[in-house]
């Protein structure tokens, strides 16, 4: 069966890729694999002790949770009209997709997200990773125009800037 895979951690970026997802796996008649990538506070954990078992189980478990979190906000009541699957998976997100789509008659999607320089050089892109190492197709979507002005919108409150009510009008 042919999959779409695609990451997803809450953002509006990742929403905007589980819907572009979800349309491309109906246009497929693909499974559609949702995949939440987590980690463990401090990545790795020190020993192998019951209670690093017990914090693993909680993360793993609040991962799970996320997940469902995430379909919930995408797509409501109203499932997305393809076979769904969702994957919570140790990992870093760009190996935890790459990993995902390892066919080569998958389709990874993955949202490119806000590229700001602070932002580049405190976190590597997932999309990046993605299309440096999948073996399979990666569609990059951009970022919603809607979320730019949402950021704009929010500089303006941290700084206590004036908004122009003719600047919503265009």
């Amino acid at each position: 069966m042919r999959r779409v895979v695609v990451g997803a951690t809450g953002t509006p970026g990742s929403l905007a890729a589980l819907h572009r997802a979800a349309a491309e796996a109906r246009l497929r008649e693909a499974e559609l694999w949702v995949v939440l990538a987590w980690q463990p506070p401090g990545g790795g954990l020190g020993s192998r002790g019951g209670s690093v078992s017990q914090a693993l189980a909680e993360c793993r478990a609040a991962a799970v949770e996320r997940l469902r979190e995430v379909l919930d906000t995408a797509f409501g009541a109203v499932r997305p009209g393809v076979t769904l699957g969702g994957l919570a998976v140790r990992g870093t997100p760009g190996a935890a997709l790459v990993d995902a789509a390892r066919d080569q008659a998958d389709l990874l999607v993955v949202g490119t997200g806000s590229r700001a320089p602070l932002r580049r050089l405190v976190r590597p892109s997932v999309a990046r990773y993605c299309v440096t190492h999948a073996t399979c197709p990666v569609l990059a979507v951009p970022p919603s125009p809607l979320q730019a002005d949402l950021a704009s919108v929010r500089r303006r409150n941290a700084w206590r800037l004036p908004l122009d009510p003719r600047e919503l009008t265009s």
